[in-house]
């Protein structure tokens, strides 16, 4: 489970201790098209398929028909300045496949709505408001900063 240390002995009661596991999952975007009831993930190099399985199914309830992991080695780089070479983190991979009357969109995250629009257009149009009155209000002081207003 969880390769952290907590302390045996804490002051006071009750004893109160959290254990949290070193897992973690993110959704990825596929690079290619994919049928609708597959999902990518990367997960941590330590987690197993049975891991993954039950990490989706007891937390976020979704029903898992298969897993599928794959780890991609890191690339080597050189570093410009100092020229040594280093390397990247190896990933692991993981291709979940849902049952087939399930499908999952990937979620679109910078949709942007009329209304969003709407009040976008009016903060510029009152920014250029202030703006020209600011103009307006400095054009005669030539000699003086324009940061020095009263």
């Amino acid at each position: 489970m969880s390769t952290r240390w907590y302390p045996l002995y804490q002051r006071g009661n009750p004893q109160l201790r959290v254990f949290l596991p070193n897992f973690w999952m993110k959704l990825v975007r596929p690079q290619g098209r994919q049928l609708p009831n597959i999902v990518h993930f990367e997960c941590s190099m330590e987690m197993t398929k049975f891991d993954i399985k039950n990490y989706l199914e007891k937390i976020y309830n979704i029903p898992v028909v298969d897993v599928r992991t794959r780890i991609y080695m890191g690339k080597f780089r050189r570093d410009v300045g100092k020229g040594f070479v280093y390397k990247d983190d190896d990933v692991k991979s993981a291709v979940i496949t849902l049952p087939k009357d399930m499908k999952f969109t990937f979620p679109d995250l910078f949709e942007k709505s009329k209304d969003d629009e709407e009040e976008q257009d009016k903060a510029m149009a009152e920014s250029k408001k202030s703006f020209q009155n600011y103009i307006d209000r400095n054009k005669n002081r030539s000699d003086v900063p324009s940061w020095f207003t009263i």
